[in-house]
């Protein structure tokens, strides 16, 4: 069941937008200076938004992709 207007309008987009990540400390930090070094593809840029760690010690984030202003 989609619970807001965004969830319906990513899927009718069909582009996945966002992507979540739950990593130890060390590849989280790797994983998300490869996204923010890496160009804007495909119309949109990166974002990495809600990090934070998780009881057990790994990094849990997002990136989400937002329209670039082309």
């Amino acid at each position: 069941m989609l619970v807001r207007p965004r969830d319906l309008a990513d899927r009718m987009t069909g582009e996945r937008l966002s992507e979540t990540f739950t990593l130890p400390l060390a590849a989280a930090r790797s994983k998300a200076r490869e996204i923010i070094d890496q160009a804007p593809q495909s119309g949109f840029t990166p974002v990495i938004e809600k990090w934070r760690q998780l009881p057990d010690g790994q990094i849990s984030f997002v990136i989400r992709n937002f329209p670039t202003m082309d």
